[in-house]
């Protein structure tokens, strides 16, 4: 982790997110106390705990194998927390029944950790975390063991938990599309390097780089070499978009699905694969020559009505859905449309 400096506001779930080995669980290990931090310092509101252990700092951490006690009945590894710091047992037992009535667990008191679901799992994973009131949660890839159902459902439970808590969360994750729907913020990481941090749809609408392009957006953002010859945006030798005052060079262009109104009249010419109606939308797939993605991929509306024998489709371009970055460094290139 490189050089590392942001400031999580106080009560919402932020989303660590980038690729496996970005560095995303080194900053809550780090967070935590059980990795010690080379430089910089930490700080929990004004209190600068840096050099504190893990067991001083109020620190609540669910790990992506929920680390339950074999032995222990749910009560018993919810109360765990508690009778280490000698609270009272009626109260620790009070405190952990009222936690899992908060996760939906409480009807499972009695149960052994191999006799519940991973999603019930992952329930009594959270409470044990929050029954000792942490002042910040930590969240590491806590999902991925679950399918695809069950991960759906547990996403929103995080949020619902967290919203009721009002405790600040930190949520490590690789899969962007759980990070877009429940955080108030996400921090893009890339080799131990901040990329944006933001609001997750302002992210999406406002890529830094085509790194941070690229990695938010199902499906995918396309992308294509283009050229800036005369404050026009070409793609092959197709003049796309007028893009004012930007200077003449070679560029990489991110166009997002969603970005393609299909128009007979349009600019941009593509050779068509297939075509997915997927209900309210269709899906073209499609291929270019100035293309660097696999494909085209194009969301369009399904009242537009496909010939699927057809060989070509010409598309214009939604000026704010089609990014410009530099060819060097990747960086992007803001323009005005004319």
């Amino acid at each position: 982790v490189n050089t590392f400096s942001v400031t999580l506001p106080d009560g919402e779930l932020i989303c660590l997110l980038g690729p496996s080995g970005c560095g995303k669980s080194t900053i809550l290990n780090m967070l935590s106390g059980i990795l010690p931090v080379s430089g910089g310092d930490i700080y929990f509101d004004e209190d600068n705990v840096t050099k504190l252990p893990p067991e001083e700092r109020g620190i609540g951490l669910v790990f992506q194998n929920y680390a339950l006690y074999p032995h222990m009945t749910v009560l018993e590894n919810i109360c765990f927390p508690l009778e280490i710091k000698r609270v009272p047992k009626d109260e620790r037992v009070a405190r952990a029944t009222r936690m899992a009535k908060l996760v939906h667990v409480d009807m499972l008191l009695n149960r052994k950790p191999k006799e519940l679901s991973g999603g019930q799992q992952q329930r009594v994973a959270i409470a044990r975390a929050l029954v000792k009131e942490p002042r910040l949660l930590l969240l590491d890839e806590p999902l991925s063991n679950l399918d695809a159902r069950l991960r759906l459902e547990m996403r929103e439970e995080i949020r619902r938990i967290q919203l009721q808590t009002q405790v600040t969360t930190i949520f490590v994750t690789h899969d962007q599309e759980e990070a877009m729907s429940i955080s108030d913020m996400i921090v893009v990481m890339k080799l131990g390097v901040v990329q944006q941090i933001g609001k997750p749809q302002e992210v999406y609408d406002d890529p830094a780089n085509l790194f941070v392009a690229k990695f938010l957006g199902t499906p995918p953002i396309n992308v294509f070499k283009g050229r800036v010859e005369g404050g026009w945006l070409y793609l092959d030798n197709e003049r796309v978009l007028s893009v004012g005052a930007v200077p003449d060079q070679d560029v990489m262009v991110g166009i997002r699905p969603e970005g393609f109104i299909i128009d007979p009249n349009g600019p941009m010419h593509c050779k068509i694969s297939s075509v997915e109606v997927m209900g309210r939308d269709v899906s073209v797939v499609s291929t270019h020559p100035a293309l660097v993605s696999p494909s085209i991929r194009s969301i369009v509306d399904a009242d537009n009505k496909i010939d699927p024998a057809q060989q070509t489709i010409a598309y214009r371009i939604k000026p704010h859905k089609l990014f410009i970055f530099d060819s060097e460094n990747e960086e992007r290139i803001p323009f005005e449309v004319k």
